[in-house]
């Protein structure tokens, strides 16, 4: 049972800290028993320490047993390089990959008649109604393998798919599978050097994605294939590069009625667009500075679900009114900006400001001039609104 220490001080009088802290200790004594039996009966529940002792006879085999301390931190170092040795592996095929398809992509010149037949992961082993196979399918070796939760895969050779709604002998298409053809020769060495690796692959902008170890895809119930891999988050994320944002709202007394609700709508699509690995903060601003949310004063916060929703519940209470003292707010926004990022905490890529305002009576050269040159490591975006006075 947990040995409970207290410390307690007290300014009254001798009789009543004696009293009391009679009473403390008891209070604390007992609880400290009842959480204690708690503790024990969670334990030999969850642990199955008395089934096993049922089942093994521990009583048999107890003078033989021993007890070995470990030292915990040397344990957690050692986790430590072992997990690190893991991941520098992964970085340094990742690396492989990125510098061959540079230079590949480098040494290709676009041919927009290129003919050129590759391994379609829905068409290969197919054949047609006379038993040939059929265009851009071929004979393609396919061997179950246990490193692949049994599956059957060519260690060899990769495979190519293309989304159904896309035309597979599109020129881009066809120019992009040509040139990225030397990515097999990687993908096998990657393999070779590190057998923990499982899946790796390639997803181009023109829509194909090109998958090693080769694996043969099956369509769905109509005959569709609706993956495509630049909507996989993964494609996204790594597309737009994380981000810090500070989104700036321009509350002022213009911003009353139809703008303001404009205002509330834009932040929320400016959200929709954030992703896990960005960090962000929303800032009202008129004559004052207003942080949506009060308790993230300075700071920013991850782009999860779970934040962007708290943020949009709190932009409903926003209201218009005093003049826009723009310059301050970006002053703000700048501030949080440096500062965050020196923390290390945040995405440590590209950092932004977002402002959301009906206009902008000066240049704020000066701002700029002191937070963001000559280096310009902060790009400002504006969603401007403009009404007719009619």
């Amino acid at each position: 049972k947990p040995t409970i220490f207290l410390c307690a001080f007290f300014i009254m009088g001798d009789c009543w800290l004696n009293c009391n802290l009679y009473v403390l200790c008891s209070s604390v004594k007992l609880w400290a028993s009842a959480f204690g039996g708690e503790i024990k009966s969670i334990s030999a529940k969850y642990s199955g320490s008395q089934l096993l002792q049922k089942v093994v006879k521990y009583k048999e085999f107890e003078k033989s047993v021993r007890v070995e301390e470990i030292d915990g931190l040397k344990l957690v170092k050692n986790l430590a390089v072992k997990m690190e040795e893991v991941f520098r592996k992964k970085a340094e095929a990742t690396r492989r990959l990125v510098e061959a398809a540079e230079e590949a992509h480098h040494q290709h010149e676009e041919n927009p008649d290129l003919q050129y037949e590759y391994f379609n992961a829905v068409l290969i082993n197919e054949v047609d109604e006379m038993g040939n196979n059929v265009e851009l399918g071929g004979e393609f070796l396919l061997e179950p393998n246990d490193h692949f939760n049994n599956l059957s895969v060519n260690l060899s050779l990769s495979v190519v798919q293309v989304p159904t709604n896309m035309y597979n002998k599109d020129p881009d298409i066809v120019n992009g599978v040509y040139w990225s053809e030397a990515l097999n020769k990687v993908f096998v060495d990657n393999f070779e050097r590190d057998p923990t690796l499982i899946w790796q692959y390639f997803g181009s902008a023109k829509g194909f994605f090109r998958q090693y170890p080769g694996v043969k895809w099956h369509p769905d119930e109509h005959g569709v294939i609706g993956f495509d891999c630049r909507n996989r988050k993964w494609y996204i994320q790594a597309a737009t590069s994380p981000k810090d944002v500070v989104i700036l709202v321009d509350v002022s007394g213009s911003m009353k009625g139809l703008r303001l609700t404009i205002a509330r709508q834009t932040v929320s699509s400016i959200l929709d667009t954030l992703g896990d690995d960005d960090f962000f903060n929303v800032i009202a601003y008129n004559q004052e500075i207003h942080y949506v949310e009060p308790c993230l004063n300075g700071t920013l916060v991850r782009a999860d679900r779970t934040n962007k929703d708290h943020f949009r519940e709190h932009l409903d209470k926003l209201f218009a009114k005093g003049i826009g003292l723009l310059g301050e707010a970006l002053a703000e926004a700048f501030t949080i900006l440096n500062d965050f990022n020196q923390t290390g905490r945040g995405s440590v890529c590209s950092q932004a400001i977002m402002l959301v305002t009906d206009g902008a009576t000066e240049m704020y050269d000066d701002v700029f001039e002191k937070y963001n040159w000559p280096e310009r490591k902060v790009t400002l975006f504006l969603s401007l609104f403009l009404f007719s006075s009619t």
